[in-house]
């Protein structure tokens, strides 16, 4: 965090199960890790510009260090940003968990819970 305020960054979605658990894979030493070690409470969105709509997804993030997440997580393209591959100690999975949502589309908004 900066000045106690959260930092957020565009990320690549790896896997989902439906709404309630997205995968990320992220830089063990970047920002986002560092703000989720101390507090993590996080909210994701995704927006579909040819509809004007927006998901928002509030939860939690998990860091995953465990290798079996790193090889169900891994393909060999990732080896540009972890060149130790697999083991890069600076490789780690994000799971985040949903608690609630909120849909906006055509002005509407439709809060619920997961």
């Amino acid at each position: 965090m900066t000045s106690g305020y959260p930092n957020i960054k565009a990320m690549f979605k790896i896997e989902s199960n439906g709404l309630k658990t997205i995968w990320f894979s992220t830089n063990t030493s970047s920002k986002r890790v560092s703000q989720f070690t101390k507090n993590p409470k996080a909210s994701v969105y995704f927006y579909d510009a040819k509809h004007f709509a927006g998901l928002l997804l509030v939860g939690e993030i998990e860091i995953l260090l465990d290798l079996k997440y790193k090889k169900r997580f891994w393909r060999e393209e990732r080896e540009v940003y972890y060149p130790l591959g697999i083991t890069d100690p600076d490789y780690c999975i994000l799971r985040f968990t949903t608690n609630w949502g909120n849909y906006y589309r055509g002005l509407q908004n439709i809060t619920f819970e997961i």
